[in-house]
Protein backbone atom coordinates (compact mmCIF):
# COMPACT_ATOMS: atom_id res chain seq x y z
CA UNK A 1 0.00 0.00 0.00
CA UNK A 2 1.28 3.45 -0.89
CA UNK A 3 2.18 5.84 1.90
CA UNK A 4 0.36 9.12 2.41
CA UNK A 5 3.40 10.92 1.00
CA UNK A 6 3.35 8.77 -2.16
CA UNK A 7 -0.39 9.24 -2.67
CA UNK A 8 -0.17 12.99 -2.18
CA UNK A 9 2.83 13.24 -4.52
CA UNK A 10 1.02 11.34 -7.27
CA UNK A 11 -2.08 13.54 -6.83
CA UNK A 12 -0.42 16.95 -6.74
CA UNK A 13 2.59 16.56 -9.04
CA UNK A 14 0.62 17.19 -12.26
CA UNK A 15 -1.16 20.17 -10.68
CA UNK A 16 2.12 21.70 -9.54
CA UNK A 17 3.79 21.11 -12.90
CA UNK A 18 0.80 22.67 -14.67
CA UNK A 19 1.29 25.84 -12.59
CA UNK A 20 4.95 26.01 -13.70
CA UNK A 21 6.78 24.57 -10.70
CA UNK A 22 8.69 21.41 -9.84
CA UNK A 23 7.53 19.24 -6.96
CA UNK A 24 10.75 18.67 -5.01
CA UNK A 25 9.38 16.59 -2.15
CA UNK A 26 6.40 15.75 0.08
CA UNK A 27 6.74 15.18 3.80
CA UNK A 28 4.02 14.09 6.22
CA UNK A 29 5.09 14.34 9.84
CA UNK A 30 3.71 14.41 13.36
CA UNK A 31 5.34 16.98 15.61
CA UNK A 32 4.04 17.01 19.14
CA UNK A 33 0.30 16.53 18.80
CA UNK A 34 0.09 18.24 15.39
CA UNK A 35 0.35 16.75 11.90
CA UNK A 36 2.03 18.61 9.04
CA UNK A 37 1.87 18.01 5.30
CA UNK A 38 4.84 19.81 3.80
CA UNK A 39 5.07 20.38 0.08
CA UNK A 40 8.44 21.53 -1.22
CA UNK A 41 8.45 23.23 -4.61
CA UNK A 42 11.16 24.67 -6.81
CA UNK A 43 11.72 26.62 -10.01
CA UNK A 44 14.72 28.20 -11.70
CA UNK A 45 15.63 31.35 -9.80
CA UNK A 46 14.06 30.12 -6.57
CA UNK A 47 10.73 30.34 -4.77
CA UNK A 48 9.06 33.27 -3.05
CA UNK A 49 5.94 33.65 -0.92
CA UNK A 50 3.73 34.37 -3.96
CA UNK A 51 4.83 31.07 -5.52
CA UNK A 52 3.94 29.21 -2.32
CA UNK A 53 0.50 30.85 -2.21
CA UNK A 54 -0.20 29.93 -5.87
CA UNK A 55 0.67 26.29 -5.28
CA UNK A 56 -1.25 26.17 -1.99
CA UNK A 57 -4.36 27.51 -3.74
CA UNK A 58 -3.90 25.11 -6.68
CA UNK A 59 -3.62 21.92 -4.56
CA UNK A 60 -5.87 22.57 -1.53
CA UNK A 61 -9.18 21.51 -3.10
CA UNK A 62 -7.68 18.34 -4.61
CA UNK A 63 -6.19 17.35 -1.26
CA UNK A 64 -9.52 17.95 0.49
CA UNK A 65 -11.42 15.88 -2.10
CA UNK A 66 -8.91 13.01 -2.03
CA UNK A 67 -9.15 12.93 1.78
CA UNK A 68 -5.99 10.81 2.19
CA UNK A 69 -5.32 12.26 5.63
CA UNK A 70 -8.00 11.52 8.23
CA UNK A 71 -6.43 13.60 11.02
CA UNK A 72 -6.48 17.40 11.05
CA UNK A 73 -3.20 18.72 9.62
CA UNK A 74 -1.40 21.90 8.67
CA UNK A 75 -0.52 22.33 4.99
CA UNK A 76 2.81 24.05 4.41
CA UNK A 77 4.14 24.91 0.96
CA UNK A 78 7.73 26.11 0.78
CA UNK A 79 11.06 26.05 -0.98
CA UNK A 80 13.41 23.17 -0.18
CA UNK A 81 15.95 25.87 0.76
CA UNK A 82 19.58 26.31 -0.21
CA UNK A 83 20.69 23.47 2.07
CA UNK A 84 18.30 20.81 0.86
CA UNK A 85 17.39 17.51 2.38
CA UNK A 86 18.18 14.65 0.00
CA UNK A 87 15.58 11.92 0.56
CA UNK A 88 15.17 10.44 -2.91
CA UNK A 89 17.48 8.93 -5.50
CA UNK A 90 16.65 11.80 -7.89
CA UNK A 91 17.95 14.23 -5.25
CA UNK A 92 21.17 12.23 -4.95
CA UNK A 93 21.52 12.12 -8.76
CA UNK A 94 21.31 15.94 -8.87
CA UNK A 95 24.09 16.25 -6.27
CA UNK A 96 26.76 13.81 -7.45
CA UNK A 97 30.09 15.62 -7.17
CA UNK A 98 28.78 18.11 -4.62
CA UNK A 99 29.51 18.43 -0.93
CA UNK A 100 26.94 16.90 1.42
CA UNK A 101 26.44 16.45 5.16
CA UNK A 102 25.22 13.13 6.57
CA UNK A 103 23.78 12.57 10.04
CA UNK A 104 23.50 9.07 11.47
CA UNK A 105 20.92 7.76 13.92
CA UNK A 106 23.74 6.82 16.30
CA UNK A 107 27.52 6.75 16.38
CA UNK A 108 29.06 4.21 14.04
CA UNK A 109 31.98 1.83 14.59
CA UNK A 110 34.35 4.82 14.08
CA UNK A 111 32.61 6.75 16.86
CA UNK A 112 31.23 9.26 14.38
CA UNK A 113 27.63 10.46 14.12
CA UNK A 114 28.18 12.89 11.22
CA UNK A 115 30.07 12.87 7.94
CA UNK A 116 30.78 15.55 5.40
CA UNK A 117 32.26 15.09 1.96
CA UNK A 118 31.79 14.95 -1.78
CA UNK A 119 29.01 12.61 -2.92
CA UNK A 120 30.64 10.17 -5.33
CA UNK A 121 27.68 7.84 -5.80
CA UNK A 122 25.16 5.59 -4.13
CA UNK A 123 23.53 2.19 -4.25
CA UNK A 124 20.29 0.96 -2.72
CA UNK A 125 22.33 0.02 0.37
CA UNK A 126 25.05 2.70 0.61
CA UNK A 127 25.94 6.35 0.17
CA UNK A 128 29.47 6.75 -1.14
CA UNK A 129 31.63 9.74 -0.26
CA UNK A 130 35.17 10.17 -1.62
CA UNK A 131 36.72 7.97 1.08
CA UNK A 132 33.76 6.51 2.99
CA UNK A 133 30.85 4.19 2.37
CA UNK A 134 27.88 4.67 4.71
CA UNK A 135 24.97 2.26 4.99
CA UNK A 136 21.69 4.00 4.16
CA UNK A 137 19.84 2.19 6.94
CA UNK A 138 22.03 4.07 9.46
CA UNK A 139 21.41 7.53 7.97
CA UNK A 140 18.89 9.86 9.58
CA UNK A 141 19.43 12.80 7.19
CA UNK A 142 21.43 13.88 4.15
CA UNK A 143 21.65 17.57 3.23
CA UNK A 144 23.47 19.66 0.69
CA UNK A 145 25.99 22.17 1.97
CA UNK A 146 25.82 25.75 0.74
CA UNK A 147 29.05 27.72 0.66
CA UNK A 148 28.02 30.92 2.46
CA UNK A 149 31.44 32.53 1.79
CA UNK A 150 30.69 33.29 -1.89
Amino acid sequence: MASIEEKVEKLIQPIIEKTGYELYDVEYAKEGKNYFLRIFIDKPGGIDLTDCEKVNDAISDSLDKADYIKDAYFLEVSSPGVERVLRKDKHLDQNIGKEIHIKLFKKDENGKKEYQGILKGYTQEDIILEDTKIERKNISQIKTIYNWQN
